[in-house]
């Protein structure tokens, strides 16, 4: 007998001849057909289960999980979203665990923690994500504190395969943690678009460590109320109905930039959206890319393929399901291949496989994946509808042209009232700021403008009183003004206090939007000054970085103060959540 239970049974025996415990009930009522000592004898039968069940929770309680932390660096919302699924598992597996982005620490705090875990997104061109970049930086530095052995960690890196710089911050992250004294408690996992199965992979490899299960707890249930799971999602989305399509480039123009509109006529509330968020849209192949492939491999497509949602079609799963352009590590290793860089599926194909099925063939590409699209509209505006403004992909590549998936499906190749596969995208940053009397400044060149048709129709919708000011820039005024005659009406209303417009093509110099920054860079810094808050969206390799800069040397001109000071006061803004972006 333990000496737990030994002092349990004790307990009890005491209790039959003990006064009652404070706190306990009447456990006989007392029109109870019992004399006097067989109420005595129960009641203290009772008194002594009431208070070992007390006990016994009273010692669960004193038992909590080891601590946890679960540090993330999200642009899109996926690893915040995992890290809370991860917090939750942590749990069942005798951790308590918190969640917290990566800016929100420095190296030197790691010094004091035993475990933590990191999954951190790469984007751009292998760059950090927003809230990642000053912990990734600090980390990186020369001067970075060493950590102890005792810091038992692991990374899971989220990516896309298909870039030069392929889960860089992941792998980065990894190899630094080791290199400062850190342990490492189970391997890097650097996941594809594709990442449910890694991701859980890394998860089990993780809590299964030796680090973290000789150090394991005792597991907790869950006390957070638990988030009703939306009807639609990624992997459930909901059928809505193109409605519109319509190009908003003049004849003449290099581009194709269509205004899309879908319907949500029956979501519900599942597909309630605010400014700010995107749009998860399931695209279809193309057939035509379909019928090139087929043919290029030898098969007619009515062969039986296996999927991970079970047996298919091979035209079926080439033209719903696989993703008919990224070449991977992967592909070349199930077909047997080398891969020569910058080459697409049909370039290997049409070079030749010798020994293909149809299974290899599928085994070895991609699953095809939603793309995200920053919602162009408000709500209030057009209750029932999404609108996305979605530039078509379109370019040549060894002397074949070649289309966007997603882009050119919503454009060209999903007909008016054809059901369209969506899902809502929340955004836990990219939003309005809640007082309407606050200025907003917007950057968005090209299709970059596209949340901030929303923001406008959200301010207008509202009578938001608060100044807005929109940065728009493209190649030309004649053919690319995209929404021009609902800008100058804005404009007309007062709804939209400012525009700059910069025209990269229409003069002997480039002009982009950053160029303006610097040029009204004094009435910039008198709206920070005054509390605007910034929203950039668009491209991330170079307008965004040139966009960055521009912001903080105006801030330092019109201040007084040196480039570090600027520095300085960019970062305030941004943990005031004043400085937001929306980048890819």
């Amino acid at each position: 007998m333990t000496e737990h239970n030994a002092a349990l049974l004790k307990q009890l025996a005491e209790s039959l001849s003990s006064p009652k415990p404070a706190g306990a009930p009447e456990f006989i009522p007392a029109d109870a057909p019992f004399d006097e000592d067989q109420r005595v004898w129960l009641e203290g039968l009772f008194t002594g289960v009431f208070a070992i069940a007390s006990a016994a929770k009273a010692g669960a309680q004193e038992v909590p999980g080891t601590p946890l932390k679960i540090l993330f660096g999200s642009q899109s919302g996926t690893s915040e979203s995992l890290s809370k699924d991860l917090r939750k598992f942590a749990g069942t597996q005798g951790f308590d665990a918190t969640i917290a982005e990566l800016d929100s620490i420095t190296p030197a705090d790691l010094t004091s923690l035993n475990h933590v875990l990191i999954i951190a997104a790469t984007f751009g061109e292998g760059e950090p994500t927003d809230n990642a970049q000053n912990f990734y930086k600090a980390l990186m530095a020369d001067d970075a504190p060493a950590l102890p052995a005792t810091l038992h960690y692991s990374v899971c890196g989220m990516g896309d395969r298909s870039y030069a710089h392929f889960n860089q911050i992941g792998r980065d992250l990894d190899a630094r943690l080791e290199a400062l004294g850190a342990t490492r408690a189970a391997p890097l996992v650097t996941c594809d678009v594709d990442y449910d199965d890694d991701f859980a992979t890394w998860k089990t490899a993780t809590f299964d460590s030796e680090a973290f299960k000789s150090a394991a707890g005792a597991a907790q249930a869950s006390t957070e109320p638990e988030a009703p799971k939306p009807a639609f999602d990624k992997t459930h989305p909901f059928l809505g109905t193109l409605l519109d399509v319509r190009c908003l480039n003049g004849e003449g123009s290099a581009k194709a930039v269509n205004h899309i509109e879908i319907s949500l006529a029956g979501g519900g509330v599942d597909l309630d959206y605010a400014v700010g968020d995107a749009l998860g849209v399931w695209p279809i192949n193309d057939a035509e890319e379909v019928k090139a492939i087929l043919s290029a491999s030898g098969f007619t497509g009515g062969e039986t393929v296996t999927l991970k949602s079970g047996p298919s079609t091979l035209r079926a799963a080439l033209l719903k399901m696989l993703d008919l352009t990224t070449v991977t590590a992967k592909t070349g290793e199930v077909w047997g291949v080398d891969i020569a860089p910058d080459v697409q599926v049909i370039d290997v194909l049409e070079a030749g496989i010798e020994g293909l099925t149809p299974q290899a063939l599928v085994d070895g590409l991609r699953a095809l994946q939603p793309r995200l699209y920053s919602i162009s509209s408000s709500p209030k505006k057009h209750p029932g509808e999404v609108h996305l403004t979605v530039g078509e992909v379109r370019y040549d590549l060894h002397g074949r042209a070649r289309q966007g998936c997603a882009s050119t499906f919503l454009g060209q190749r999903c007909p008016h009232g054809n059901a369209v596969g969506v899902y809502v995208q929340k955004s836990s940053h990219f939003h309005l700021p809640a007082d309407d009397t606050a200025p907003v400044i917007m950057i968005g060149p090209g299709t970059g403008v596209a949340p901030f048709r929303a923001f406008l129709e959200e301010r207008e919708m509202r009578g938001a009183p608060g100044d807005n000011w929109l940065f728009f820039g493209d190649q030309h005024q004649a053919t690319d003004y995209l929404y021009g005659e609902e800008l100058a009406a804005w404009e007309a209303s007062g709804v939209l206090n400012h525009l700059s417009l910069a025209w990269s093509r229409d003069g002997a110099d480039k002009v982009y939007v950053q160029h303006l920054i610097e040029k009204e860079g004094e009435r910039f810094f008198e709206w920070l000054e005054r509390g605007a808050s910034i929203y950039v969206c668009g491209d991330a390799s170079r307008m965004a970085a040139d966009v960055d800069e521009a912001i903080r040397a105006v801030i330092a001109t019109h201040s007084g103060k040196d480039r570090e000071a600027a520095d300085a006061y960019v970062e305030d803004l941004k943990k005031a959540g004043r400085y937001q972006r929306d980048v890819y």
